[in-house]
């Protein structure tokens, strides 16, 4: 038999090299936000990028968005227009792209589908200060879903929640990653978060931002709140805080 040569797939997002200098307002010099980073991103997986804060996490994340098209991106403040409707909100997006054969009650179509589908059937005429601030989080990743992108990135969207919405959320956003496998970048405070949702966990430092470690996270999908408790997800905590603990001693 002919030996072939087998060919891996082209990341689907590759950074190569990149660093991101910022001016020091009224100070003299500048800050490197991210060194010499390099990261490969196989199509259809969801990477967490965990770290302190000031280590480059968000500016990584927004130079990817800048970089490959098309991507969505969801920010933790909701970023939702308050005199718009669920519906209306979710509908911003296809509206700023609308295909010319397309028309308005297409697009509203459209966004019922995925109000629905993160759960916010029945509230489609509510405004956001009608929505708890999970609620919220549901419309804005509906938002960006709806314009079907090829790449989600997710800049600490959970964030303002308290703990028990954040789990809740974190479980939600799994399951519907589950049902279209879009290629995912999460950043996050959270290890257990960044575990949970994870193939692969990029862990970063600061001073300057840069990655020191890429864990690939062997766990079984779907993931329940049981896998937290199990032996192989606190192996994997406890190799991320060592990662965490080397680079601030």
């Amino acid at each position: 038999m002919d030996a072939r040569t087998v060919v891996e797939p082209a990341p689907h997002i590759q950074v190569e090299s990149l660093t991101i200098v910022y001016d020091k307002p009224k100070a003299a010099g500048a800050l490197i936000a991210v060194s010499n980073v390099n990261l490969d991103v196989a199509r259809g997986t969801f990477v967490t990028i965990v770290g302190p804060s000031g280590c480059g996490k968000s500016s990584l994340l927004l130079s990817i968005a800048g970089l490959v098209k098309p991507a969505s991106v969801v920010f933790q403040d909701f970023a939702l227009m308050p005199w718009r409707t669920v519906i209306d909100n979710v509908r911003f997006g296809l509206e700023l792209q609308r295909p010319p054969r397309l028309t308005g009650g297409d697009l509203t179509e459209r966004a019922c589908r995925y109000v629905e589908l993160v759960g916010l059937k029945g509230f489609e005429h509510y405004h956001p200060h009608q929505l708890s601030g999970g609620m919220r989080q549901r419309v804005g990743i509906a938002r960006a879903l709806a314009v079907d992108p090829e790449i989600l990135l997710l800049d600490e969207p959970f964030g303002s929640l308290d703990a028990q919405t954040r789990d809740e959320m974190g479980g939600e956003l799994l399951a519907i990653w589950e049902r279209n496998k879009k290629t995912a970048l999460f950043v996050t405070h959270g290890i257990d978060e960044a575990i949970f949702l994870a193939d692969q966990i990029v862990v970063m430092a600061r001073d300057p931002g840069r990655i020191t470690e890429i864990i690939s996270v062997d766990l079984p999908r779907p993931r329940t709140v049981e896998t937290t408790d199990s032996k192989r997800f606190i192996e994997y905590r406890k190799q991320i805080r060592e990662c965490l603990g080397r680079e601030q001693s």
